[in-house]
């Protein structure tokens, strides 16, 4: 497991890093134009989203608390994957290094270990 949490807190970092960088020095605009209208671009985008949706319904699925899955849900659309990151970084600290309650959430059932 601590395999695991440094490999969301790494990417979680990267992931940040490459926003800062994106807002600061890029152009949201011809990124867009370009995306819309290129085959590949909205291949990419769609591709992206659909991995959203997939890890959004796994923190839908194990979260207790409806209205925290909402907004972490919203930042995943958002922000992409740096929420993603801190996200399964934070699951992974509270699992206790029980990949059940890891994976599971509010569905775990076991002993705590």
């Amino acid at each position: 497991m601590r395999v695991a949490k440094l490999i969301a807190l790494l990417g979680t970092v990267a992931q940040g890093g490459i926003l800062i960088y994106g807002f600061t020095q890029g152009d949201f605009n011809a990124a867009g134009s370009f995306f819309f209208h290129d085959p590949w671009g909205i291949v990419s985008l769609v591709d992206v989203y659909v991995g959203f949706m997939f890890f959004s319904v796994w923190v839908v699925y194990r979260e207790k608390n409806w209205w925290a899955a909402c907004l972490w849900v919203a930042a995943i659309m958002i922000l992409g994957n740096f929420p993603t990151g801190i996200y399964a970084f934070l699951a992974l600290q509270n699992s206790g290094n029980n990949w059940q309650k890891f994976w599971m959430g509010r569905h775990y059932q076991g002993e705590e270990k």
